[in-house]
C-alpha cells in the first residue's frame, strides 16, 4: 500500500473487526498481503480452508480464518471471522487511516467570491470553485478539480484529481470520486428534423444527485437528467470506465464493473451487481438482486427479474438457459 501502516496487536484488530484470537494477541502486525506476498508482520486471510496449511506455512504473523482445522497446536496466531475477506477489509482501515492533511486552500486555486467552503476543507492547485458552490465539512478536493455554479458537495467527501462536476449537481456526504470522473454533463439526446435530416439538441436542463457512501471510479461519466434527474443510490460501487445516461435510476448498494454502459433512463434496483463490458438499453429496467454476466447485453425496454439469478449473453437470459443453448448449438455444429 502506498501508506505507511500504523503497527497494532492481533488483539487491538480482533476487537476492531468483531473477531476472535486464537494464539498470541500481542502479535504485532504492520502490514497487509495475500498468502503468496506475505512476510514478518504481515496479516493475510484465508477464505476457505482448502489452503489452511498454506496459510500456516507462509511467513505471515497471523491469519484471519473462519474456523479451524483438527490440529493440536498452530504455528501462528489466528483472527477467527465469520468472514475473513470482510474482516481483512476493516482491517485496513485501522492499519491505514486515511491521511491527515492540514486543511488550506492553495494559492493557485480559484474560489468564487458566494462560494461557501469551510475552513477544515482541503481545495488542491488549479482548483475552481464556481459561484455559489458550497462544499461541506472535512472534504478534499484534488488539484485540477472543477466545482460548477451551485454544485453542492456534502462531508467528508475525497475528489481525486482533474474530476469536473458540472453547475447544480447534488453530492451526498462520503462521497469518493477517482481522478478523471465527469459528473452532470449533458445527456445524449437529439431530435432529428423529417425536412432537413439533422440532428437538434434535446434539452438536458434536469439535475444529477448523488447519494452518500456512493464511490465512483476514474474516469467514469454520468449524465444528469434530460429534464428530470439521474440518481445514484446509497452505497453504490461504479468501477473505472462506467457510463450512466441521463435519467438513470440506479439503487443503493449496486456494483458496476468497468466499462459498463446504460442507456437513457435505465432502472436498476437496489443490490443488483454487474460484470465489466455489460451494456443496458434505454428504459430497461434490472429488478433488485439481478447478477448480470460479463459483457451481457440488455435490450431497450427489457426487463429482469430474479433476486440472485444469474444473466448472461445477448440477448441476455438466465444462466441455466444460456448454457442450454450453447450446448444445443455445439451440437449442431457437430452434427454439420
Amino acid at each position: 500500500m502506498a501508506r505507511k501502516a500504523e503497527p497494532r496487536s492481533l488483539g487491538e484488530i480482533a476487537d476492531f473487526v468483531n473477531g476472535r484470537v486464537i494464539g498470541d494477541p500481542q502479535a504485532r502486525i504492520a502490514g497487509l498481503a495475500s498468502i503468496e506476498s506475505a512476510k514478518p508482520g504481515d496479516l493475510t486471510f484465508l477464505d476457505d480452508q482448502k489452503g489452511f496449511e498454506t496459510a500456516l506455512r507462509s511467513p505471515a504473523s497471523a491469519v484471519i480464518v473462519s474456523g479451524v482445522a483438527e490440529l493440536p497446536t498452530y504455528s501462528k496466531p489466528l483472527l477467527l471471522s465469520a468472514h475473513p475477506r470482510l474482516a481483512f477489509a476493516r482491517a485496513a482501515q485501522l492499519l491505514f487511516p486515511p491521511a491527515l492533511r492540514a486543511a488550506c486552500v492553495h494559492g493557485s486555486a480559484i474560489v468564487g467570491s458566494s462560494a461557501k467552503v469551510p475552513r477544515n476543507v482541503t481545495i488542491e492547485a488549479r482548483v475552481v470553485v464556481c459561484e455559489n458552490a458550497e462544499i461541506g465539512e472535512g472534504t478534499r478536493v484534488g488539484a485540477g478539480s472543477v466545482i460548477g455554479e451551485n454544485v453542492k458537495l456534502g462531508c467528508e467527501c475525497v475528489i481525486y484529481p482533474n474530476v469536473t462536476i458540472y453547475p447544480g449537481v447534488r453530492i451526498g456526504n462520503r462521497v469518493i470520486v477517482h481522478a478523471g470522473a465527469v459528473l452532470g454533463s449533458d445527456g445524449f439526446g437529439y431530435v432529428r428534423d423529417p425536412g432537413t435530416g439533422r440532428y437538434e439538441k434535446f434539452p438536458q436542463i434536469g439535475r444529477l444527485e448523488i447519494e452518500d457512501d456512493v464511490e465512483i471510479g476514474a474516469n467514469c461519466t454520468i449524465d444528469r437528467g434530460a429534464l428530470d434527474v439521474t440518481r445514484i443510490g446509497r452505497g453504490t460501487k461504479l468501477d473505472n470506465l462506467v457510463h450512466i445516461g441521463h435519467n438513470c435510476q440506479i439503487g443503493e448498494n449496486v456494483v458496476l464493473a468497468a466499462q459498463t454502459g446504460l442507456s437513457g433512463s435505465v432502472i436498476i434496483e437496489k443490490d443488483v451487481v454487474s460484470g465489466g463490458q455489460a451494456g443496458i438499453g434505454e428504459r430497461a429496467r434490472i429488478e433488485e438482486g439481478v447478477l448480470l454476466g460479463g459483457q451481457a447485453g440488455v435490450l431497450p425496454h427489457k426487463v429482469l427479474r430474479g433476486k440472485g439469478v444469474a444473466f448472461w449473453g445477448t440477448p441476455a437470459k438466465p444462466l441455466r438457459e444460456y448454457l442450454k443453448q450453447l450446448a444445443a448449438m455445439a451440437r449442431l455444429a457437430k452434427k454439420d
